[in-house]
């Protein structure tokens, strides 16, 4: 596989990095969703409440995303990565033969 990340000693500490930033943000989100749900409880704090509950679920997701890998946190970018790179090849493929097939056929 090219440039898998357990090949470039460059993303070990990146990934690691990402790792840290997930765990503790999931942490943070946590914290905050407790803090959102005991506010809903009174019902006084209920406007207060129920956006934080909203962040906390943001708050989730984002570091879910962090904790996996690229490819798995977001799909569809990695296959239009994929498409795309493969387009590129195959439209230079048909350029190269394009002009080789141009030069045999030249009458002049």
């Amino acid at each position: 596989m090219e440039g898998s990340a357990v090949n470039e000693p460059r993303e070990v500490p990146v990934r690691l990095l990402r790792g840290v930033a997930g765990a503790l943000l999931w942490i943070v989100a946590a914290v905050v969703g407790l803090v959102g749900a005991l506010l809903c409880v009174t019902v006084v704090l209920l406007p207060v409440g129920i956006p934080l509950l909203f962040l906390a679920r943001k708050m989730f997701t984002t570091s879910v995303q962090l904790l996996m890998p690229k490819k798995l946190a977001h799909p569809v970018q990695a296959v239009k990565d994929s498409v795309k790179d493969t387009g590129e090849d195959v439209s230079t493929k048909f350029r190269k033969a394009g002009r080789r097939h141009k030069r045999r056929l030249s009458l002049t």
